[in-house]
């Protein structure tokens, strides 16, 4: 039988390279956690051991199970009648299997029911699901609002909204966007008030609402009565059956399978979240963060279901006596599809790790404060860890988003003709790559979301360390074509900082984010080429067209061809 974890020899060997013994560690308490549950793991190995059987639990379901339904989701799509909502079957169907194989707490702790298993494993459990079937993600990757929930409301709270999530009995649902609030949740205006018992009430319209139909809902509110920006809204906890009408679904074009609805609150009661003002500044920027690692994966999936969709396509059809598959330009489209997935990969996993290892210090710092110990090494790490993870999250949800569209572009070219029509599914993966790049930020926003870390160089110690390292050969060769475009960027770094216009620095944003996640992703591939002699093929291919790209982006920079954009008003009429 078919198995998306074990199948996917990319991703075992990203598995198999993990180095979250420090997550791992604190997660499990030093361990402690096997004294009180017999299937918490009693050492790192152990962890690992587990996580592998979830995850061909997961590979196992998603590819035997939800797959094989995929298409009918997606031509079913949602109902909705009567101010209700129902999921197509297929959906129906997954979300029961995936509810009893006990998948729906991943990263939640045990004592809730959940798994207890880093934001690494969990984003792996999320490509497979994403490749499987897009929209299904859309569900299961929401699991980051229980996450925020745990992290940020109190002990009530968690006792009484987690095991919901943990059992499969409650989905939930991000409301942040309204009519007039989408990018700029700033704008966001519907009414938190509390009433004269004290209870918190919201009042207002949300739209482009992600299962909106949940059981339970994050809400963002304005809370603090004349406030105008994002200081005066506050996050709440609300049930979708408590005086919440769902207005209507989207007919979108693409994944079908989540209903995306418009949601009307009458004086819904709600629970406060966490501290009032702190809705947007804080609690909604790290849910978001969560979810743009989860939208990248959910790219990955897609982009790797398309390429074994092109492939399987490109052996089998014949044309001028031959397989289409042995025309080199076909077989150089499979192959560059191989190597941006693969390097799309290893981006997506190192982002995880920094994520994981700042959560997981958080915690520690926490738990050391309140035993009145010493934190100061565990904050120097997590300084570290939060400005890396900060600059690595939209750097991959960019990155991923985008080339998933390139990707299911290039996989429908190999179909030619066919791949236009419905009876193929890589019709479908070219629709559901669409929203990527446009939900949970925009691609353009993921930019300037990076651009502080570009320009601050945080990786600037990392690539001096390892330019500095001794290769030999081939590696040889690609570390001098890495250290010629860091001269490059730090070139073009300078003399975006040396304008005067400070508008400039924002213009040439995209091109500096752009030439610094190929050096990172670029150095990551020789990590990987040095200990696996098949991925010396895919660090060439990747880093000689990154080169390519450094170069033009830093004559973009250079030649200033932006110097149009001050004159917007006279070309675009």
């Amino acid at each position: 039988m078919a198995n998306y974890f074990t199948d996917n020899t990319d991703l075992l060997f990203h598995f198999d390279r993990l180095h979250l013994e420090e997550v791992v560690d604190i997660a499990e308490h030093g361990y402690t956690e096997a004294t009180r549950y017999n299937f918490a793991p009693t050492d790192y190995q152990d962890a690992l051991d587990n996580y592998r059987k979830v995850l061909e639990i997961v590979g196992d379901i998603t590819a035997n199970n939800v797959a094989p339904q995929a298409a009918a989701v997606d031509e079913e799509g949602s109902h909705f009648a009567d101010g209700k909502v129902t999921y197509a079957k297929g959906i129906q169907a997954a979300l029961e299997d995936l509810t009893k194989a006990e998948l729906m707490g991943f990263t939640l702790p045990r004592r809730y029911g959940g798994l207890n298993i880093p934001t690494t494993i969990y984003t792996m459990a999320i490509e497979m699901v994403a490749r499987a079937e897009a929209s299904l993600m859309n569900l299961f990757g929401l699991q980051d609002i229980a996450e925020t929930i745990n992290k940020y409301g109190d002990e009530a709270q968690r006792q009484e909204f987690l095991p919901q999530f943990a059992s499969g009995a409650a989905t939930g649902a991000m409301v942040l966007t309204e009519p007039d609030a989408g990018s700029d949740l700033q704008a966001v205006n519907m009414l938190a008030y509390q009433d004269e018992d004290g209870q918190w009430r919201l009042k207002g319209v949300k739209r482009f609402i992600t299962n909106g139909n949940a059981q339970i809902l994050l809400v963002l509110a304005r809370s603090e009565p004349g406030t105008k920006d994002g200081r005066g809204l506050s996050l709440f906890a609300c049930y979708g059956k408590d005086n919440v009408v769902v207005r209507r679904i989207e007919n979108k074009l693409g994944i079908h399978g989540s209903p995306t609805c418009e949601l009307q609150f009458n004086d819904t009661p709600a629970q406060l979240i966490g501290k009032r003002k702190f809705g947007l500044i804080k609690y909604v920027m790290d849910m978001m963060n969560g979810a743009r690692l989860g939208v990248a994966a959910q790219g990955l999936g897609i982009s790797q279901a398309a390429y074994e969709e092109a492939l399987r396509y490109a052996r089998a059809r014949e044309q001028f006596g031959k397989s289409i598959y042995a025309i080199p330009v076909v077989a150089n489209l499979l192959m560059e599809m191989r190597v941006t997935l693969e390097s799309d990969r290893s981006l997506l996993y190192a982002a995880c790790h920094w994520v994981d290892l700042r959560n997981k210090l958080e915690e520690k710092i926490d738990v050391l404060k309140a035993e009145g110990k010493d934190a100061t090494v565990e904050n120097a790490k997590l300084k570290e860890a939060t400005r890396v993870a900060a600059l690595l999250t939209p750097m991959a949800k960019y990155v991923l988003s985008e080339n998933a569209n390139k990707i299911t572009y290039d996989a429908l070219q190999i179909h030619g003709g066919t791949g236009y029509m419905k009876e193929f599914n890589v019709e479908r993966l070219t629709r559901d790559a669409r929203i990527t790049n446009i939900y949970e930020g925009t691609s353009q926003l993921q930019i300037v979301a990076a651009t502080g870390g570009v320009i601050g160089d945080i990786l600037g110690e990392h690539f001096t360390t390892l330019e500095q390292k001794e290769n030999s050969g081939n590696l040889a060769r690609l570390a001098d074509e890495l250290k010629e475009m860091r001269v490059l960027f730090l070139d073009a770094l300078k003399f975006v900082a040396d304008k005067t216009d400070k508008q400039f620095q924002s213009i040439a944003a995209k091109e500096l984010v752009e030439i610094y996640s190929y050096l990172y992703t670029g150095w990551l591939l020789m990590d990987e080429a040095a200990q696996d002699s098949r991925k010396v093929f895919i660090a060439r291919r990747y880093i000689i067209g990154a080169a390519a790209k450094t170069r033009r982006n830093y004559e973009v920079i250079k030649k200033d061809l932006f110097a149009d954009l001050l004159h917007a008003d006279d070309i675009l009429i």
